[in-house]
């Protein structure tokens, strides 16, 4: 018997035995083993079925050991190369998950981080953004509205446009249902405008408390201790918004409000209180009161004016008497709701 045969009739018998990829093996062997041999002679060798056939084709293929050739037949490929080229499209692969799933986390990140913020408890971090938008700042004042949940106090440094001011008779009522304090500053010539004195009325009838002063530093509001808004400038308008949260710094700022309201006057009520109006002041203790408004020390207030510490001090002795304060920083305070400081804090807000 030709040996030859016999070794095909045992490869053939061996064939029928194998499956799936102990098929697609033995084609592979074949194949190496009996170069120029194309893979449907292999598989008619091996005896394979057509959906044999296309099993092993599509796992050789799959696993990189075969390759399609000029011709269009399958060309064997060696186990350490097809490995390698394995290997790296494994790694491309990997690194397309990888570039997906950072975008992923990005894409949530930027949509859930503005909500789970909103939803947080109030922390000692700061967060400062500049805001160049002026509609954004107007959504910003919105959703405070209907956020804030103890206090907003806000400065104004002059007078409402016409257009505004029926949002902020809608904002007030809808804070005065939840029970929200507002607190709102203007600058005192505002009371002089026809229009702004009947919407500072319509304010006070929804419960806002007002307040009128000679000097208001810029435009400002704080709500809960957490969010503020001010001007980048002061003496611009129209310059980019600040928008912070955070109490850390939010507290500084109402610290600063504290203390303009302290100075300023109940709206309705006429500038002054108890004491003196101010008026029997000579100019040299009205420039020494001058002084000590702006902080500086006894000793520049002495050399400003040419007398000794001694001189000062009775000088403001008497200009407290005369307002009838208890203390340096009374007098500072109702100087500022007498106007007696109008001049120099109208020069600074220019």
């Amino acid at each position: 018997m030709d040996p030859r045969g016999v070794c095909c009739a045992v490869s053939r018998n061996a064939a029928v035995s194998r499956a799936g990829s102990e098929q697609a093996l033995a084609v592979y062997q074949e194949l190496r083993s009996r170069p120029g041999t194309t893979f449907d002679q292999v598989a008619d060798g091996l005896e394979l079925s057509a959906e044999e056939r296309e099993r092993c084709r599509e796992e050789l293929a799959s696993l990189g050991l075969t390759a399609s050739g000029r011709s269009g037949d399958r060309t064997v490929v060696d186990p350490d190369i097809a490995l390698l080229r394995l290997l790296r499209r494994e790694r491309d692969r990997l690194q397309e998950r990888l570039a997906a799933t950072s975008r992923a986390h990005t894409a949530l990140e930027s949509l859930a981080g503005p909500f789970l913020r909103a939803g947080a408890v109030p922390r000692s971090e700061v967060e400062v953004e500049i805001v160049t938008d002026p509609q954004r700042v107007l959504r910003e004042l919105t959703e405070l509205t209907e956020s804030v949940r103890t206090a907003v106090h806000v400065m104004h440094t002059g007078s409402v446009r016409r257009e505004d001011m029926a949002a902020e008779l809608d904002r007030d009522r809808c804070r005065a249902a939840r029970g929200v304090r507002v607190r709102a500053m203007y600058s005192r010539r505002v009371g002089t405008v026809p229009e702004m004195t009947q919407h500072l009325a319509d304010r006070a009838a929804l419960g806002v408390e007002l307040r009128l002063s000679p000097v208001v530093p810029m435009n400002m509001v704080l709500a809960d201790e957490n969010f503020a808004l001010l001007p980048t400038d002061p003496h611009d308008p129209d310059s980019p918004t600040i928008l912070a949260r955070g109490p850390g710094l939010v507290r500084s700022y109402l610290a600063l409000y504290e203390y303009c309201w302290q100075a300023a006057s109940r709206y309705g009520e006429e500038p002054g209180g108890s004491g003196g109006d101010g008026d029997g002041l000579s100019d040299q203790q009205r420039a020494a009161l001058h002084m000590l408004a702006s902080g500086i020390k006894d000793e520049q207030i002495a050399r400003s004016l040419g007398v000794s510490l001694r001189t000062v001090s009775r000088l403001l002795s008497e200009v407290m008497q005369e307002l009838g304060a208890a203390s340096r920083f009374e007098a500072g305070v109702k100087a500022a709701r007498l106007g007696l400081l109008d001049g120099e804090g109208s020069e600074q807000g220019a």
